[in-house]
């Protein structure tokens, strides 16, 4: 690795490359914090610029646009309690609370010091041990996929405030609502009633705005808008985030990372599970789970250092072996092969200078966001003081633009409003989001992996043969169960423990 520090440090010194790093980081920190907008769109814009470019210098401006949207995304989900993007869908949960409580700027400090930590140690592990981490990975099958996805569904149902009936409600629509289209494998139309516009499927951006976005600036409405808190940004004082504040946090921090970046290096998965996964690890792992949701920092320090942690995940098995950890890197392994550079196993003997170009340069980039995220922190809390009346405005046109742009469709943008609908009524039914929004993302990697594995046996017995995918799936059925199999056990646990201790008293 270290005999291509040259070349690493010739291309990120050039003036030009310096001017690409530093206009890509800002504009995918616009891009990840506007709704409906996100780091991949701005890749999928900008990259036709590239095809001009040489192949370093359009490396590094599309990865510092990546990384400006995974880094900024936060600030629309703490500022506007709508998300910038599907791997921010959690940090809206207790950022926005502690908005409204006045301390915009204390939960602005946090998701920049976690999305920091978050990107630039997985850069590092990724690049010293990517070919070992890809080995891994590659040694998984559909058995192994499928139970992941299932874990991960069932774990987040955790979030549903303990109302397990209408989690497995919430996710069974999102399930739903993620098989409309063609069905893999066989191609086979669901759902689509003879309408074209449906055969590709319901976008996650037409899904997400909707129910989370729209929905949530009519529910506002209704209600009366809030009143606007008092931002006192005077306040802070350097990085906004004391190290007795960040030691606290070092347990949550820590396993969050390692989510993000497990979840994150597995082929198809990414920032938009790892956040949600997190998000309910922190919140099981803690000794005050009722404070989630309502502004509790932990619930905002893990999905950000979770989602950036997948930065580095996503790129092992897009580098080592050309399958794309998430839609990102599926555009850049795009990009990379119209350069000339084609990602799989032998990358690293034909042009190891482009891989670890690639991860220092998401070092750099993360250090760059972080100094104009310290800079900016001060005046993003101001946004809170425009006037509800101008904001929800220009946001429901916003996120009608965004969806027309997702999908060149005015009947998406109609189909938006649809869902808008569905997310006022689950909230006036008490039904939780997070577990639809999960399986909707996680719908097309399960049916598949399913699909893939039944082929070979076609018995259900077959994900309980393989000791991970088995591990998987047991410990899924037991979180379903557990609400009830639980209490069962403390007063089994209980009555076995009762003659020992009362013995004990007594003697």
């Amino acid at each position: 690795m270290f005999e291509y520090l040259p070349y690493i440090v010739g291309q990120i010194v050039q003036p030009y490359n310096i001017a690409l790093l530093v206009a890509g980081c800002f504009v995918g920190i616009i891009f990840g914090a506007i709704p409906g907008l996100s780091g991949t769109l701005a890749v999928m814009l900008f990259m036709p610029m590239t095809f001009a470019m040489e192949a370093g210098s359009a490396i590094i401006f599309l990865l510092a646009l990546w990384i400006g949207g995974c880094s900024g995304a936060f600030i629309g989900s703490v500022l506007l309690g709508i998300p910038g993007s599907a791997s921010a869908v959690s940090t809206c949960w207790d950022g926005y609370p502690m908005a409204q409580q006045g301390k915009a700027g204390k939960a602005l400090a946090i998701g920049m010091i976690a999305s920091f930590t978050g990107t630039f140690f997985s850069a590092i592990i990724g690049a010293l041990l990517s070919q070992k981490i890809a080995d891994i990975a590659f040694m998984l099958g559909p058995w192994e996929y499928f139970g992941l996805c299932l874990l991960a569904i069932t774990m987040v149902l955790a979030i549903s405030k303990g109302n397990m009936f209408k989690g497995l409600a919430s996710a069974s629509l999102g399930l739903l609502l993620a098989t409309v289209g063609f069905s893999p494998i066989d191609a086979e139309p669901r759902f689509v009633f003879g309408n074209m516009y449906l055969m590709g499927g319901l976008g996650m951006t037409v899904v997400l705005l909707g129910i989370f976005g729209v929905s949530h600036i009519i529910v506002d409405f209704a209600k009366g808008y809030p009143p606007t808190p008092e931002v006192n940004t005077k306040g802070i004082k350097g990085l906004g985030v004391t190290l007795k504040e960040i030691k606290e946090q070092l347990v949550n921090i820590i396993r969050s990372f390692l989510i993000g970046l497990g979840i994150g290096f597995l082929p198809g998965m990414g920032s938009g599970l790892s956040n949600l996964v997190a998000y309910s690890s922190a919140k099981n792992a803690s000794k005050d789970p009722d404070s989630f949701g309502k502004g509790n920092p932990a619930g905002l320090w893990a999905p950000e250092v979770a989602n950036n942690a997948s930065i580095g995940g996503a790129m092992i098995p897009m580098a080592a072996l050309g399958i794309p950890g998430d839609s990102t890197t599926a555009l850049l392994i795009g990009a990379l092969t119209i350069h000339g550079l084609e990602m799989g196993p032998m990358v690293f003997r034909n042009s190891g200078h482009v891989v670890y170009l690639m991860f220092s340069v998401v070092m750099v980039c993360a250090v760059v966001i972080l100094l104009m995220q310290s800079l900016g922190m001060r005046v993003f809390p101001h946004i809170l003081k425009v006037p509800p009346y101008y904001m929800y405005p220009a946001l429901l046109i916003i996120s009608l633009i965004s969806g027309y742009v997702d999908s060149s469709s005015l009947y998406k943008c109609g189909m938006m409003i649809v869902f808008a609908g569905v997310g006022v009524l689950m909230s006036f039914g008490g039904l939780p989001t997070a577990p639809l929004i999960l399986a909707f993302i996680l719908q097309p990697i399960l049916e598949l992996n399913m699909l893939k594995a039944f082929q070979y046996t076609g018995t259900v017995a077959t994900f309980f043969t393989r000791p991970l995918s088995c591990i998987f799936c047991v410990i899924a059925i037991g979180c379903v169960f557990w609400p009830f199999l639980g209490p069962l056990f403390g007063k089994l646990i209980k009555k076995l423990r009762g003659p020992k201790d009362k013995g004990a008293v007594n003697g």
